[in-house]
């Protein structure tokens, strides 16, 4: 068997993995606070005929060996945390976070789930929860006749009631960072669970230890740039074909061989 088919199948393999991530990519253009994800790959290991600086004769070395790949794989993914661009809306709950950092949430089990989508509702309760009912942490509360709502560029969340002249504070939004945000655990719903390559969290006001200030009436839409993403998809679709040619190339050496020996 001409071992080039089995090398050109791992690179089939590894641009239709790399499709999928960019296509993942794309389809979440418009998804608030989404970070893109990147592919990495490496080269497979090499069959080594000639060593490297092994004695040729006597006196002389072989300047280069001669060594054959075996092909490519995928060794993982990384979400590219680089900042979206901000859009301003008109509601007081959409918060962006202009900077490094993370709102936290709790999810029914009481495990800590972290987010960059800034999309706040309130919920029959009066809690401010994101669009799946999870409770932001710390939990923050608004009275049912508040007619007004303010927050801080450091969190301070405050209410305008009626027939008072004063704004109520009501809570203080705060939030985590990780050492290594790539680490986290991507786990859908814009939300990523802590594991032991992201690090602790590091809890915080907005603007200290390193985290970014808040900015009410407004949101962090997507990483992703679509004209990347374009030539990225161009690029993996040509090296696609290249492999493809290359297992009909070595197929057709096998079916000369066959015919004329």
């Amino acid at each position: 068997m001409n071992p080039s088919l089995w090398v050109s199948k791992t690179g089939l393999a590894a641009q239709e993995k790399q499709m999928s991530i960019i296509s993942n990519n794309l389809a979440n253009v418009n998804t608030v606070g989404f970070k893109r994800d990147r592919a990495t790959f490496e080269d497979l290991f090499y069959h080594i005929q000639r060593q490297p600086g092994a004695l040729n004769d006597q006196d002389n070395e072989l300047p280069s060996g001669l060594q054959v790949g075996t092909g490519v794989k995928m060794t993982g993914t990384q979400k590219v945390f680089t900042p979206g661009n901000y859009e301003t809306t008109s509601q007081a709950l959409d918060l962006a976070i202009v900077g490094n950092g993370f709102f936290q949430f709790v999810q029914p089990d009481g495990t800590p789930v972290y987010s960059r989508n800034g999309q706040f509702q309130i919920d029959a309760d009066g809690q401010i929860v994101n669009g799946n009912g999870l409770p932001l942490e710390p939990g923050i509360t608004i009275p049912a006749d508040a007619t007004g709502i303010t927050i801080s560029d450091d969190g301070i969340v405050m209410v305008k009631q009626q027939g008072v002249i004063d704004p109520l504070e009501v809570g203080q939004i705060t939030l985590v960072n990780f050492v290594n945000p790539a680490g986290l655990l991507a786990q859908g719903g814009n939300l990523y669970q802590q594991t032991t390559a992201s690090g602790d969290p590091i809890e915080a006001l907005p603007g200290q230890e390193g985290l970014g200030l808040l900015k009410q009436f407004t949101l962090e839409t997507s990483n992703v740039s679509t004209v990347e993403e374009l030539v990225n998809m161009i690029s993996v679709q040509r090296a696609y074909e290249m492999n493809s040619k290359v297992i009909a190339a070595a197929d057709e050496m096998m079916q000369f061989v066959n015919q004329t020996l």
